[in-house]
């Protein structure tokens, strides 16, 4: 009795752990308007892209860094504990962030490193969460928790994204107060009712050399990657960046260095022969190749919605960040329908047939959406989102479970850091390969089509011209933010000295969205054909993982 009442403690803590990690790793993008004017910055001019691409991935970069180190303490350590001090470390940066106290550039970098530390809690929270749930729950009852806590964890995704554009309506500290009173609550639950009941390695040594390489190559690429999609000099994008060439490289050189001191090392921190494991194996290549197809879905339909489709229906750009989530929802409810009962019937049939099946279906959502015009009808794309929102339901839960179930009880932390390790940084590749291609298509097609327009609009030429070849960064990250494209790109002096008419033209809700549409689609459709060979090398490789294995216990 006493371990039926306990598996449910576990499971109600780390849903609710994984839910106030993942909002608050979306929370932010919707609220980034109302956060940089309380602290009194533009976040489009030069000078403060840095702390918007810090304030947007830094969360996300560390996080995604960290979670095999913290996987492989935690196995030494204990993972309710070391998930207990994730959960503390989260609530404390959370009040921290409430009362910022600076303003400009003082306040900015305050948040940014605010925000560091927030993702060195939720990395606890990442690492441990699945670890504790198997420890936790019978064989036969895994792949149905696992269903229910990963029906949180995309869920507070999508609800950071609704509630980022309410709070931030209000007052942009409430956007890091929400926070607070549930991470109180959850802290202080942690520590009276979680407990140690796997298996620990108390004797082993912290690998403190593959910990840093790791850490440190890891974090160095992925922030070279980020780097790449801001402009450089005269450079659309900054691929040519000193900085980010030796940065990839450099972040290459240490994952390659990483890979040779793990297989020299007795007591390593990535256990690589537990990718011998068929099961094991097969389970993190398709979450890995999954996490790229997938990962910057959410990223490109939001640009889809905020920048074209949303203000050809209505919608002024300052509400497109708050009804770009709403609309998402049919996803969110897709997986909501389909996680957990996928879990629970792979505890009976196995992981393989649901997570391919699974995969099958986020392939062919990714091909209807190319069938879709710019300006579509809204119950296809609902359409869409359900299948999109299956699959992944389907996917998710049991091939976590299988993963989990194949490793021994010893290196669960470990193998938990693995995956969600995989997983984070395949999500921020994909961002980055995602803005990459829609950065290109645009640069390729929007001069032509801007310069025109302007002119038409009547702009003086060198002006249409000058605005024209500007980088297509800052009319993406105005349209994500919800600002106005035009009036960010248009000198405010230019366009006073235009006809009402035509001030109205530029600055009203079809100009912009008209202007991408073309570039955008092209754009797109590549993304989404990517995202289907993707998905389908996961679908095979998902089948391939063998059929149902027995749980080690």
């Amino acid at each position: 009795m006493q371990n039926s009442r306990y598996k449910w403690i576990a499971l109600s803590n780390t849903s609710l752990g994984v839910f106030m990690a993942t909002l608050n790793a979306n929370i932010v993008m919707i609220s980034l308007p109302a956060i940089f004017r309380g602290i009194e910055i533009n976040p489009m001019e030069p000078g403060s892209s840095v702390y918007l691409l810090w304030l947007l991935m830094g969360y996300t970069v560390v996080t995604a860094t960290l979670l095999v180190s913290f996987g492989r303490i935690s196995d030494i350590f204990g993972r309710a504990r070391l998930y207990n001090l994730g959960f503390a470390i989260f609530t404390v940066t959370s009040i921290l962030l409430v009362f910022t106290p600076g303003k400009g550039n003082a306040g900015a970098v305050e948040l940014v490193i605010l925000r560091l530390l927030q993702g060195i809690g939720a990395g606890f929270l990442f690492s441990n969460s699945t670890a504790i749930l198997t420890d936790a729950f019978p064989p036969a009852q895994r792949g149905m928790a696992m269903g229910l806590n990963q029906i949180f964890a995309i869920g507070g995704s999508l609800v950071g994204l609704i509630a980022g554009g309410l709070l931030a309506d209000l007052h942009w500290r409430l956007v890091f107060l929400v926070s607070v009173p549930v991470g109180l609550v959850g802290t202080i639950w942690a520590y009276l009712k979680l407990r140690e009941t796997g298996t620990l390695l108390k004797n082993e040594k912290i690998d403190w050399l593959g910990n840093c390489t790791f850490a440190v190559g890891l974090t160095v690429l992925l922030l070279a990657l980020t780097s790449g999609i801001m402009p450089y000099g005269q450079a659309k994008m900054g691929w040519g960046n000193p900085m980010v060439i030796a940065g990839i490289i450099t972040g290459i050189i240490l994952l390659g260095s990483f890979i040779h001191v793990e297989l020299r090392t007795e007591m390593p921190m990535f256990r690589l022969e537990l990718f011998k494991i068929r099961a094991f194996a097969a389970g993190n290549l398709s979450l890995f190749l999954s996490s790229i197809a997938r990962g910057g879905l959410q990223f490109t339909l939001i640009i889809w919605l905020q920048g074209i489709w949303l203000p050809l229906h209505g919608y002024s750009f300052e509400e497109t960040p708050l009804w770009a989530g709403i609309y998402m929802l049919p996803m969110m409810l897709g997986f909501f329908l389909m996680g957990p009962i996928s879990g629970y019937l792979s505890d009976r049939f196995g992981a393989r047939g649901f997570a391919t099946v699974g995969m099958l279906l986020s392939a062919l959502s990714f091909v209807l959406f190319t069938f879709l015009p710019a300006d579509f009808s809204y119950l296809p794309f609902v359409i869409i989102l359900l299948i999109a929102g299956i699959g992944m339901g389907m996917f998710a839960a049991p091939n976590t479970t299988a993963i989990m179930n194949s490793v021994p009880p010893e290196h669960r932390g470990a193998s938990s850091g693995m995956r969600a390790t995989l997983q984070n940084t395949g999500t921020a590749f994909s961002m980055t390969l995602y803005f990459s291609i829609l950065i290109i298509g645009l640069t390729q097609h929007l001069p032509t089509a801007m310069y025109q327009g302007l002119v038409n609009a009547g702009v003086p030429s060198a002006v249409a011209h000058q605005v024209a070849n500007l980088p297509p960064t800052g009319a993406l990250f105005a349209a994500f933010l919800g600002y106005n494209p035009m009036a960010q790109l248009l000198p405010a002096a230019v366009l006073q000295q235009l006809p009402p008419a035509s001030q109205q033209l530029i600055l009203g809700k079809v100009f912009f969205p008209e202007l991408i549409a073309p570039a955008v689609m092209s754009s797109l459709h590549i993304a989404f054909y990517i995202s289907v060979v993707l998905s389908l090398i996961a679908a095979i490789a998902s089948f391939l993982r063998g059929k149902k294995t027995l749980p080690l216990h």
